[in-house]
């Protein structure tokens, strides 16, 4: 879960250098202490404005993911004849 210091400080860090996990990770955490209504509308404002920041990052991170991302190729026997880019859309 989110460090102590995140909860406190919610502009905590550079979003640009998370992981892909730990940036949802860091999300979750958000989204649930927001659906529990139990923080402060400055506060409230601060972490969502942080968590758009990590759901943008996770989507980049995706996107990256997918362009590496190659389908592998067969002949008409079935056989490996090499990759291609996967096709994403």
């Amino acid at each position: 879960m989110a460090q102590p210091g995140d909860q406190n400080n919610p502009n905590d860090g550079d979003v640009g250098q998370l992981s892909f996990e730990r940036a949802i990770e860091e999300l979750e955490s958000i989204v649930k202490r927001l659906e529990e209504g139990k923080v402060p509308l400055e506060e409230s404002v601060a972490i969502y404005e942080r968590g758009e920041a990590l759901k943008r990052r996770c989507e980049d991170l995706l996107r990256q993911a997918e362009a590496r991302v190659e389908k592998i190729t067969l002949d008409a026997t079935g056989k490996p004849t090499g990759t291609e880019p996967l096709d994403v859309e």
